[in-house]
């Protein structure tokens, strides 16, 4: 992965977001902007966490819901549509603990056959700290108040709803991570 790669990640995203869906596509950049800034804590992986900051959210873009579930629409957009890079799509169909909601939808399998989760838990844990301290308009916010802006949002009933408040020890457990990984990086 490299600067080329980013380029092309937010080309594509730009592509399938921007006019069908301008607030997800504000909050993919806010993402992909939080992903450049903490990216050292990654090295050579920096790039990697980049670009899949900025596509994580491709999968809800109208034309590609295939199944709704937007981490598994985004993935197989991204692998069979463009032959993306292996653990660039991974990242994608697995970000923000998407297994946790791919059980509520009866998709578990499938999505954990079909793109297992990565084990490089730092990266991981990367992509989920962006996603979950930026707001749907790509501003930054804390995992606490992002978790209670997704249930206020969709509702603690909902498909959604259930699965944040499911995910959300793990959110704050990974966002701790890299808080930690951060402070014992030098700038």
């Amino acid at each position: 992965m490299n600067e080329v790669t980013v380029d092309w990640s937010r080309r594509v995203a730009e592509a399938e977001l921007a006019d069908a869906l301008p607030r997800r596509w504000s909050h993919s950049q806010g993402v992909a902007a939080r992903a450049a800034e903490i990216g050292r804590i990654l090295g050579k992986d920096a790039y990697l966490l980049t670009a899949s900051a900025v596509l994580h959210d491709v999968g809800y873009a109208p034309r590609l819901a295939a199944t709704g579930f937007h981490p598994l629409d985004g993935a197989r957009f991204l692998r069979d549509g463009h032959g993306a890079d292996e653990r660039l799509a991974r990242l994608v169909a697995n970000h923000s603990f998407a297994l946790l909601e791919a059980e509520e939808r009866g998709l578990r399998e499938e999505l954990a056959s079909e793109f297992p989760l990565l084990e490089e838990p730092l990266l991981v844990d990367a992509l989920v700290y962006c996603d979950m301290t930026t707001t749907p308009d790509g501003d930054r916010t804390t995992a606490q108040d992002r978790v209670a802006e997704i249930r206020s949002r969709y509702g603690d009933d909902s498909v959604v709803g259930r699965f944040i408040r499911r995910a959300a020890p793990e959110i704050f457990a990974s966002v701790e991570r890299v808080e930690a990984a951060l402070t014992a990086q030098p700038r």
